[in-house]
């Protein structure tokens, strides 16, 4: 909403979307004027419905009324819901023909080929929204794609980058949840906080940029000032730099290539004095360690992968258990993975469920 304030002239809005909060959605389609507002939960419809009558704002609910939204006519679509559940959305958006702005990092770690197939058949083009990925979308536009001999992710480290290993497991979620630098939604923050979130970004970058894993790396930048780099053959680097505000990346994503002003300041490097850098702890952030793995082994294991941790992550947010009882409820659902590469949704479908079946009964027995 920051963007679209700070540039009123320059975009209309044609649908906006919310989970269950209708009265922030009905605040949101009457401030932007959009022409379609739709609630996942269906039965918001009529609270949805009564905050807008008698304005122009059609209304829907559900999982349709979603992506009949991502499918509406437009030149871009923002695909920003958390989690495997803003799969399906992101596909009708992709199969639309406008530019697919991504911030659901979930949908190319589960099903990235059929994002991509989907994309090639409506004709847009995808442009990442994650910070990371946007800067190495920047980074690598209109560069010799055939000399590129890495692509760095930068991470802040978290809320535990200095605490030590037994600290960590036992940390509870108000810990968990006071990111130093972004303020993201809880299920992010946690996923930053263990470093799966990283893990799921690599496995991002290497559907978007179609890279092989073994030239994806990490480093911990607790600035969060470089967003990510890229590496050539020639020796140099070149990086995206600024202030950690979503604004930048989602600026961009709106208008690639032409760039749209916003309310954020300009990067001093002065003010910050130096930038520092350091290999990440995969023993102490072992979610990092099971992400690679995951992405090395492909086929259904990101899926995997993705599901025990939405499951872990909303079981430790209930206080279910302990900081650490996320990597072990993923370890033990990824160890009991058999399943081979999917060919269609509806397969990626079972094993999504499936692994959410043996992670509900993995998080029991630690539980207990």
């Amino acid at each position: 909403m920051r963007v679209l304030d700070h540039n009123p002239d320059q975009f209309s809005v044609v649908s906006v979307v919310a989970q269950r909060n209708v009265e922030r959605l009905a605040e949101i389609a009457l401030r932007t004027r959009a022409e379609y507002a739709a609630v996942a939960d269906e039965r918001q419809f009529a609270a949805l419905k009564d905050r807008l009558s008698g304005s122009d704002v059609e209304v829907g609910a559900g999982i349709e009324a979603i992506a009949e939204a991502a499918s509406r006519q437009a030149d871009v679509v923002v695909s920003a819901i958390t989690g495997y559940a803003g799969l399906r959305s992101t596909l009708a958006a992709a199969r639309s023909g406008a530019n697919l702005a991504l911030a659901n990092k979930e949908a190319m770690v589960t099903a990235g080929a059929m994002v991509k197939a989907a994309l090639a058949q409506g004709g847009g083009t995808l442009i990442p929204v994650d910070s990371e990925h946007a800067a190495l979308f920047q980074s690598l536009w209109q560069q010799d794609r055939t000399a590129i001999t890495q692509l760095i992710l930068t991470a802040s480290g978290g809320p535990f980058r200095d605490w030590t290993k037994d600290d960590i497991h036992r940390a509870k979620a108000a810990q968990a949840l006071k990111h130093p630098n972004w303020d993201m939604g809880a299920k992010v923050t946690i996923d930053s906080a263990s470093m799966m979130n990283k893990g799921l970004e690599l496995i991002e970058a290497q559907q978007i940029f179609e890279i092989s894993p073994d030239k994806l790396d990490v480093v911990v930048h607790p600035q969060s000032i470089i967003h990510s780099l890229v590496a050539y053959n020639d020796g140099g680097q070149l990086a995206q730099l600024g202030v950690p505000d979503m604004q930048t990346p989602i600026s961009a994503a709106l208008r690639w290539p032409q760039r749209t002003k916003t309310a954020v300041p300009p990067l001093d490097l002065a003010q910050y004095g130096s930038l520092t850098f350091e290999p990440p702890d995969r023993d102490r952030f072992p979610c990092l360690a099971l992400a690679e793995a995951a992405m090395k082994q492909g086929g259904a294991m990101p899926i995997a992968l993705n599901a025990a941790n939405e499951v872990a992550v909303s079981a430790f947010l209930d206080g279910v258990f302990g900081f650490g009882g996320i990597a072990e409820v993923v370890e033990k659902v990824l160890e009991q993975s058999s399943f081979p590469p999917p060919e269609s949704l509806d397969e990626i479908t079972v094993i999504d469920a499936d692994s959410r079946t043996k992670a509900h009964a993995a998080l029991a027995k630690i539980a207990k």
